[in-house]
C-alpha cells in the first residue's frame, strides 16, 4: 500500500536564481532572496526533509531504510539571468568520470570536480509560464555564418571576426574549439570584444555580455538555437546536448545526478576539453518532448517517446483537473496551482497550492481538484 507523505526542502539560491523564484512558483512566504531550485528526490547534496515524524527524515534515509532507490530528481528552476553553457554524460562517461576522478583522490567537495556521482542526467524541462527563454543544441552552421556577417557588416572593426567565421565555415566542432581555446594571438578576445560592441541590434550578445562581459561563451552561445516556451512546452536535454537557460520558470525532470560540464558563462568551474568530450556537435533543430495525453486532465512528457530518450526510466506528469493515473514507482507530486486531493487505496491527503507529497511506491492516484499539479515518477 503506498503512503502520502508530505515533504519539503529549502530552496538553493544560486546567482542566478530570480528573488523569490521558487515562493513565487508555489505560493510561499517570500524570502527577498535569489531562488534558483527546489530539488526534490533523495540527492544527497540537497534530499527531500519529511514534514513531520516517521521510519526516515529524508529522502536519502528512505532510500536506505527501503532498498529502493529514485531514478528521478526533480526540480522547481526560477531564472532570472543565464545559466552556463552545460551539457551531461552519458551513463558509461559518467561512470567512468567518477572512478577517474575517485582515484585520483579529488574531493566531492572540490571545486574542480567534473563527476559528483556515477549517474547520466538527463533532462527535460517543462515551462510554467509562457515566455520561458534558452539555447538548445548547435544550430545550423549557415544560421551562425549568417549572423557573424550581419555582425561584420555592423561592426567598425569588421577583420576581428574574420578568424571565428572561418572556424565556423569549417564546422561546428571546429568553431567550437577555436572560442574556447584562449587563443594566444588574442583573435578569440577581439572577436567577443567586437561582437559585445553593438548591444542595440543583438539582443542576446548584450544581455550575455553585461553578465559575462568578455566571455567567449558570448560567441559559443549564438552558434545555438534560440528556443521561447510557452507555458506547457517542453524540451528534452539528452546527454550530450548543449544547453544553458536564460530566464523562466519551469518544472524540471532529470536523472539523479549533478554531473554537469560547463563551457562558458559561468563562476564556477570550466572544463572545457572534458566537455568537448561529452558533446554531440550534430547541428539540427532543438530537441523539444510533445506531451502525450494520456486520459482527460492528464498528459504525459516522455523522454522514452524519442530515439534519444530510450531506456530513460522516468516521466513527468502534469495534471489540470479530476483525473486517475498511474505511477510506476515511487513518486513526487507538487502542486504550483489550484488544490487537489490525493488519493491511493485507503490514503488521502489535501494538496493545495506548494504543498508536496511523496508517494512511497508504485499505486493508482485519484486527483481531485483543478488547478496545476505536476507528478515525476519512474517507468
Amino acid at each position: 500500500m503506498a503512503h502520502l507523505i508530505p515533504i519539503t526542502n529549502t530552496p538553493r539560491d544560486y546567482a542566478w536564481g530570480a528573488v523569490d523564484g521558487v515562493a513565487g512558483a508555489l505560493g510561499w512566504a517570500p524570502t527577498g532572496a535569489p531562488e534558483a531550485e527546489l530539488w526534490l528526490g533523495a540527492h544527497p547534496l540537497s534530499p527531500s526533509r519529511r514534514v513531520g515524524t516517521g521510519d526516515w527524515q529524508d529522502l536519502t534515509e528512505w532510500e536506505a531504510h527501503s532498498g529502493r532507490t529514485l531514478p528521478y530528481l526533480l526540480k522547481v528552476l526560477a531564472a532570472a539571468s543565464p545559466l552556463s553553457l552545460q551539457a551531461h554524460p552519458t551513463p558509461e562517461q559518467a561512470a567512468s568520470g567518477f572512478a577517474r576522478e575517485e582515484a585520483a583522490g579529488v574531493p566531492l567537495t572540490a571545486r574542480e570536480r567534473n563527476y559528483k556521482d556515477p549517474h547520466a542526467k538527463p533532462e527535460l524541462i517543462v515551462a510554467v509560464d509562457d515566455g520561458f527563454e534558452a539555447l538548445c543544441g548547435f544550430r545550423p552552421v549557415a544560421e551562425t555564418l549568417a549572423l557573424i556577417d550581419a555582425l561584420t557588416a555592423a561592426s567598425d572593426t569588421p577583420e576581428a571576426l574574420a578568424s571565428w567565421r572561418a572556424a565556423t565555415a569549417a564546422g561546428v566542432r571546429e568553431a567550437f574549439e577555436w572560442l574556447l581555446s584562449g587563443a594566444a594571438d588574442g583573435a578569440v578576445a577581439a572577436a567577443v570584444a567586437t561582437a559585445q560592441a553593438h548591444p542595440a541590434d543583438f539582443e542576446l550578445i548584450d544581455r550575455l555580455a553585461r553578465a559575462y562581459p568578455g566571455d567567449p561563451g558570448i560567441l559559443v552561445a549564438q552558434m545555438l538555437n534560440p528556443v521561447t516556451l510557452a507555458a506547457g512546452q517542453s524540451l528534452w536535454l539528452p546527454a550530450g546536448n548543449i544547453h544553458a537557460y536564460l530566464r523562466g520558470t519551469g518544472v524540471e525532470l532529470m536523472g539523479p545526478s549533478d554531473n554537469v560540464l560547463r563551457g562558458g558563462l559561468t563562476p564556477k568551474h570550466i572544463d572545457r576539453d572534458e566537455l568537448a568530450k561529452v558533446l554531440d556537435f550534430t547541428p539540427g533543430p532543438p530537441s523539444r518532448l510533445q506531451p502525450a495525453p494520456l486520459g482527460s486532465n492528464v498528459v504525459s512528457y516522455r523522454p522514452a517517446s524519442v530515439e534519444s530518450g530510450a531506456g530513460v526510466g522516468f516521466e513527468l506528469l502534469a495534471v489540470t483537473g479530476d483525473a486517475t493515473f498511474a505511477v510506476d514507482s515511487a513518486a513526487i507530486a507538487v502542486v504550483l496551482e489550484g488544490a487537489f486531493t490525493l488519493s491511493a487505496g485507503g490514503a488521502e491527503a489535501a494538496a493545495d497550492r506548494g504543498a508536496i507529497l511523496f508517494v512511497d511506491a508504485a499505486a493508482e492516484l485519484n486527483a481531485a481538484g483543478s488547478g496545476r499539479l505536476f507528478v515525476a515518477t519512474g517507468v
